[in-house]
């Protein structure tokens, strides 16, 4: 005789729905020495980046090169808040996560052009940079493929239950990749302790979010797979601090992975290659003159009495100066020997 259908099990009604998202922190109010120490740091990624691009315009960087300008305040605020043994991982647009890591300026540059001071010794050029000493793994060229990474890296965390946080970057383009959502399934699943940072500056390689995505809030991209997520003002280094701690303390209370949409804008086109025809010069001069990360701290600097005009001249130079000093390096040291070519190899 056949045997009866099972009843299926009763549900709560909480059960199979994404938690809810912690609201949006309102922005930080700083100190004078967090907006000094944000000013700086922020300019030494727009002046860096403003060099790489010189450099390579002149031929002594090769390949791809891909700038961070506009974007600076979401780095710099995030690791504003993170402690030691906190990882970061990211796509081909890395060399300001690689400063605000304070990974050294020469290094970097060096690496850009080839040479055997580079953090990879000259052989990974600007997509392949990596310093396990200061928690930075990259730096990765295959767009979306360093979410499973860091994913992973959040694995190891909860596995040696040492409540460090991965801190997992990726681009508004990357966020249509499927390997992003079978990351996020594990993440979920397992309750790692990862931050999505979705870095949307609107156009991923070229196309403008309204074409290309269904979905165009990001902080929604998690929710089939129950990790909220909030949006944040990616141009304001405050609102970026306080969002990045928020997250961070979730992660660290065992609650899970939390998707950060940081709304921001790169001023320059893709890489270096990229003439950026697909939107006007009043959209980029708007977005400068009206919501430039490091203006905005100036302007608080100023406003506040807490910095002349000269005294963040004084800053500026003396970023410059050590931008300038990582170029004379990148253009002077030795490339690396033929038989780097057998180095660092897995056989």
């Amino acid at each position: 005789m056949a045997q009866a259908a099972r009843k299926p099990a009763a549900r709560s009604k909480a059960e199979g729905k994404t938690p809810q998202a912690p609201t949006a922190p309102k922005p930080d109010q700083f100190t004078k020495e967090q907006e000094l120490r944000a000013y700086r740091d922020m300019l030494l990624i727009r002046r860096f980046e403003e060099k790489a691009g010189q450099l390579y315009g002149m031929g002594f960087i090769g390949g791809f090169c891909h700038l961070y300008i506009g974007q600076e305040a979401v780095v710099t605020g995030l690791k504003m808040g993170m402690v030691e043994g906190d990882q970061m991982i990211t796509a081909y647009r890395d060399h300001g996560h690689m400063l605000a890591m304070d990974l050294s300026p020469r290094g970097v540059m060096a690496e850009l052009t080839g040479r055997k001071g580079g953090l990879s010794k000259g052989k990974g050029g600007s997509m392949h940079m990596f310093s396990k000493e200061k928690h930075f793994y990259g730096g990765h060229g295959i767009v979306g493929a360093q979410v499973s990474l860091g994913t992973g890296l959040a694995f190891a965390n909860k596995y040696r239950g040492n409540k460090n946080v991965s801190l997992t970057f990726f681009g508004d383009g990357a966020a249509n990749q499927g390997q992003v959502y079978e990351s996020f399934n594990m993440a979920s699943l397992w309750k790692l302790p990862v931050i999505y940072i979705i870095e949307n500056n609107r156009y991923a390689m070229g196309t403008s979010v309204q074409r290309s995505s269904a979905e165009t809030d990001f902080s929604h991209r998690g929710a089939s797979f129950k990790i909220p997520g909030i949006q944040v003002d990616g141009m304001d280094v405050r609102a970026v601090k306080s969002a990045g701690e928020l997250a961070l303390a979730w992660c660290r209370d065992g609650k899970g992975p939390l998707i950060l949409e940081m709304q921001t804008y790169r001023y320059r086109g893709h890489s270096m290659s990229d003439p950026a025809k697909y939107r006007s010069k009043e959209e980029v001069q708007k977005m400068r003159s009206e919501h430039d990360p490091i203006e905005q701290v100036k302007a608080r600097l100023i406003d506040k009495k807490w910095a002349s005009e000269d005294e963040l001249k004084a800053i500026d130079k003396e970023v410059r100066d050590i931008v300038a000093d990582a170029a004379d390096f990148a253009q002077t040291d030795p490339e690396p020997d033929a038989s780097e070519l057998w180095t660092d190899i897995v056989l």
